[in-house]
Order: C-alpha cells, then sequence, then structure tokens
C-alpha cells in the first residue's frame, strides 16, 4: 500500500476527494479543510493499492496539485486494516507488477545528477578496481562494483526513453559519460603515482591474471550478461528490490573496465586499453537495451492487465 498526502487549494478539493473516491484500491480517506499554510489550502490523505497509484497520480497532477498544492507518496510497510486488505483486493494486477512512473522517475531524477558525491564515488570504485586489476583480486573488483554508482544514470537513461523525456535521459547520459571521463583520467593519475612509490609495476598488468583478465577481453557472453543485468536492474527498480539491485550492480563489469583501461593507458598498453573500452561500451549499452526494452514490456503487460479487468468488472 501507498500512503498519499496532499495538499489542494480549497476550490479544487471536491475534486481531489472525487478522484480518489473513484480510484478503485484507495481507502482511509481523511480532509482537513484549510489545515495547509504553505501554501494553504486543505489537507487530504488517503491510502492506495500500489496497483492503483499510478492512476491516482496521474488524475491529481491533471488536477493542477503539483503546481498549486503538493503531493507526498510514502510506502507503508505496515497496515492492519481489513479495509486496506479489501482495497488491495479490489485493484486490478499485482502489487509487485505495478510501476509507479512517477516515482521512477523521480528516483532516476536524483540517481542521475552530476553531483560531486556522484563523482566521488565513480573515481573511488573505479580506483579500487584499479588495485584489483593490478593485483588479480576480484575481492576487490566485487568491491569496486559494489560502489560504483553508475546504474542510476543508466536506469535514468532507459526511463528517459520509454516516457519520452529527453531531458532525463540526455541529463543521465551525460552525468554518465562525464562520470567516467573523469573517473578513467583520475585513476590513470592514480596509476602514475602508485607506480611512482613503487606500488604498481607494468609487469603485473602484462602477468598472466586468471581472476580478472576476462575485464579486457570482451566476447558474446559479457553481451549476455549485460542484457540480463539491466532486465534484473530495472524489475529492481519498479518493484523497489534494493537487494537486488546490489546483486546487479556486482554482476557487470563497467567500472572494473574503466580502471583497467586507465592502467593500460598509464602504461601505454594500448592494446588492453581499447579492449577495455570495448567491454565497457558493450556492458553499457546491453544495459540499456534491456531496461529500455524491459520497460516497454512492462508498460505493455500492464495495460493488458488493466484492460482485462476492466472488462471483467463491466461484464
Amino acid at each position: 500500500m501507498l500512503h498519499l498526502r496532499m495538499i489542494t487549494p480549497a476550490d479544487r478539493t471536491e475534486a481531489v476527494v472525487a478522484a480518489v473516491e473513484s480510484t478503485v484500491g484507495t481507502t482511509h480517506l481523511v480532509v482537513l479543510p484549510g489545515a495547509a499554510r504553505d501554501p494553504r489550502g486543505d489537507v487530504v490523505m488517503c491510502d492506495v493499492a500500489r496497483e492503483a497509484g499510478d492512476e491516482l497520480l496521474g488524475e491529481l497532477r491533471r488536477l493542477g496539485l503539483e503546481e498549486d498544492g503538493s503531493i507526498a507518496v510514502e510506502n507503508i510497510d505496515l497496515s492492519l486494516s481489513r479495509r486496506a486488505d479489501a482495497a488491495e483486493e479490489e485493484a486490478p494486477g499485482e502489487a509487485a507488477d505495478a510501476v509507479l512512473w512517477e516515482q521512477l522517475t523521480e528516483a532516476t531524477h536524483e540517481e542521475s545528477t552530476l553531483s560531486i558525491t556522484y563523482v566521488a564515488f565513480m573515481i573511488l570504485a573505479t580506483m579500487i578496481a584499479a588495485c584489483g586489476v593490478v593485483l588479480d583480486n576480484a575481492i576487490l573488483i566485487v568491491g569496486a562494483m559494489a560502489v560504483g554508482p553508475e546504474f542510476g544514470p543508466l536506469a535514468g537513461v532507459c526511463t528517459g526513453v520509454v516516457q519520452r523525456r529527453p531531458r532525463l535521459a540526455l541529463r543521465s547520459l551525460t552525468a554518465l559519460l562525464i562520470g567516467f571521463a573523469v573517473a578513467i583520467v583520475a585513476t590513470t593519475l592514480f596509476s602514475l603515482g602508485m607506480d611512482a612509490i613503487g606500488q604498481f609495476h607494468m609487469s603485473m598488468l602484462d602477468s598472466p591474471r586468471p581472476n580478472t583478465g576476462f575485464i579486457w577481453k570482451p566476447d558474446s557472453f559479457s553481451f549476455v550478461v549485460s542484457l540480463l543485468a539491466g532486465i534484473a536492474g530495472v524489475l529492481s527498480l519498479t518493484s523497489a528490490k534494493s537487494g537486488a539491485l546490489v546483486g546487479v550492480a556486482i554482476s557487470v563489469t563497467t567500472v572494473p573496465a574503466g580502471a583497467n583501461a586507465a592502467v593500460a593507458l598509464s602504461y601505454g598498453e594500448f592494446a588492453q586499453m581499447w579492449g577495455s573500452a570495448e567491454q565497457l561500451l558493450l556492458n553499457l549499452g546491453g544495459i540499456m537495451l534491456a531496461g529500455v526494452l524491459t520497460l516497454h514490456a512492462q508498460k505493455a503487460l500492464w495495460a493488458t492487465q488493466r484492460g482485462r479487468w476492466s472488462r471483467r468488472t463491466k461484464a
């Protein structure tokens, strides 16, 4: 269930209440006339089944609440109410299959903003991966994958494409490309510094690396894994399964490929550098392709489920 808290101009409260009452899957409606002070207006609260949340949010936006009032949405972790149980049963489809497009857009907007924190995480993740590459240490590679924040912008690109929001897609793509560019440059300098103090050596990069050699040798499996990870990543976002997203983060060779490219560049190993760059682009492209297709599939599936439910209720 979701909890909605709205501030509505007094002249639109009746329309908002009507929208809530006409949406299947809503309950616990509360109206507090004149309770809001900034902005001034009435406060309307209700609970809604996740399956019906996107429909209700769309109606509230059409009433202009985001411009003249506010709409706040929270996940309800526990609701002990027979009426809430009935509302969830009345709503079409299953909660796990429902996509809250506004929530997804907002989440990807926050995660795909080019900020100092985002760039710092990219740099740190790539530097950790560089140590893993040189030491042929799989644990460090996995750790770097978990630290890397690149899935946020990747999801932002997918969401922007599917929702036809070019500004979101462009901002996310910009954050992704600039983040990797800055991280690779910083890691190249880091590699040179580590070489200067005797911690890195060219022979470490050229020696056999059974645990990490795959990073700069892309093959068909690289693309297959990136497609599967893209699907899992999008599903984890739309269903709010954050644990699954961690698994996605440590399954695709994006940050380690950038790190290997940076270390190879510092030593003039251009064959490894280009192989790593190819691995990076292949994985990024596979994730975005899978993400866009998955969101389109979810959109179509949900429309089909709603259509069947609508026909069944009218029969």
